[in-house]
């Protein structure tokens, strides 16, 4: 038997990819024993599934691949997303900063809506595939299995990057890209904490700061600048602001922090040598000022070795300029990124510039698609990386419903 369509990946982007197609023999290829193992790990087990932000902002979310996303988003947009499974029977829930839940909770409500969509498919759990193949002359894609061969007139890789490797991520879908003549992008972790050398704030472990400054540096150059919400761990910095900008970090750049409130170093410098210089109180009282956590100002006065009860008209010139640093340009080499076990998604993957955005059908092989996190995109947190897996997957289902076969 021919399929007209063979499904590597059983996850989101596989089984969505499945659930749109129409009126074609799928076959999907699962190496896991149940489907949508990584899917119920996501939002803690709660799923949040997309966001109800304007589709215009999504864009911004996916760093420099927002273009390459972008005719997908469209085509399949957040809203068409919530429509697809309240049709099904599952309510959302959006919540004050826009992330939205199926109304349950609970992320396998969403895997059974999702399951439940594809049952014109046949799907084959415990099949790790093992090898790709393309017949030039007939048109024909061949996927070997430990059990059996299968053929197909079209191929979706959509079986995820190498996040959480633990659910079956472990990047088999690149060998089978690369395999087919596709370029890849090296993976590295993505939306992951940052581990910092000399990290001095492990008794800080939950202490958090909202919508603050971080500046970027590579090779002594200001690379990026972000703002968000940044939060202090017993073992490294995370939060939105780092966690959503790792992708852009690597070993040995340099984070410059501003827990201000203002502009920058210089406008901060002009703010605290007029506080000490008019205060009469203590430096630990005059700091109190700036709304900042207590113990965090506690320990900042220790690192800069300044007595918390010092008047400011004793602090001595090589204090202040400590303190001014460390609280509005406070600097962090990265010593590594969190790992692919701890990192929500994957960047790098196949590279975007071989796969048509209009359709996410191969420019170098007819009949081959791709879809979800094995492409070398990644989105913020807050819903972003499953509303692509979707929307690729629906743009690649609606160019495959397109087709007749030869």
């Amino acid at each position: 038997m021919i399929y007209d369509v063979i499904i590597i990946g059983a996850g989101p982007a596989g089984l969505f990819a499945a659930a749109n197609i129409e009126n074609k023999k799928v076959l999907i290829l699962e190496k896991n024993k149940t489907p949508g193992k990584k899917l119920l790990l996501s939002g803690a087990g709660q799923c949040n599934y997309t966001n109800n932000c304007d589709i215009d902002d999504f864009f911004e979310k996916y760093g420099d691949k927002g273009r390459f996303i972008k005719p997908a988003l469209y085509n399949f947009t957040n809203q068409a997303t919530m429509d697809f499974f309240e049709k099904r029977g599952l309510k959302s829930i959006i919540r004050e900063d826009n992330k939205v839940f199926p109304s349950s909770f609970k992320a396998m409500d969403v895997l059974k809506v999702l399951i439940g969509s594809v049952k014109d498919a046949k799907m084959l759990l415990n099949s790790g595939v093992e090898k790709v193949s393309y017949d030039e002359s007939k048109k024909i894609f061949y996927v070997k299995t430990s059990a059996a061969n299968y053929a197909g007139y079209s191929l979706i890789i959509a079986c995820g990057g190498k996040s959480y490797p633990d659910t079956g991520s472990t990047g088999d879908g690149y060998e089978f890209a690369q395999a087919l003549g596709h370029k890849i992008i090296e993976p590295r972790p993505a939306l992951t904490p940052v581990y910092v050398e000399n990290y001095q704030f492990s008794e800080l472990s939950g202490i958090s700061f909202e919508n603050i400054k971080l500046s970027l540096w590579k090779n002594n150059k200001k690379a990026r600048e972000f703002k968000g919400d940044f939060l202090l761990t017993h073992a490294n910095i995370s939060g939105p602001l780092i966690i959503n900008n790792s992708r852009y970090m690597e070993p040995g750049d340099v984070i410059k922090i501003n827990f201000t409130s203002f502009y920058n170093e210089d406008e901060f410098r002009m703010y605290f040598e007029k506080l000490v210089s008019s205060s009469k109180s203590s430096i630990k009282t005059a700091l109190k000022e700036l709304n900042l956590p207590k113990r965090f100002i506690e320990k900042l006065l220790e690192i800069s070795d300044v007595d918390e009860n010092l008047s400011c008209s004793q602090l001595k010139k090589i204090h202040r300029n400590s303190l001014i640093r460390m609280l509005s340009a406070h600097p962090m080499k990265i010593k590594k990124l969190g790992g692919f076990n701890t990192a929500m998604v994957t960047k790098g993957g196949v590279a975007t510039d071989e796969v048509n955005p209009k359709t996410m059908e191969s420019k170098k092989l007819p009949g081959l698609f791709f879809a979800g996190e094995v492409l070398d995109y990644d989105g913020d947190t807050g819903g972003f990386n499953i509303q692509a897996a979707f929307s690729t997957a629906k743009l690649a289902a609606d160019t495959i419903n397109k087709f007749t076969k030869v």
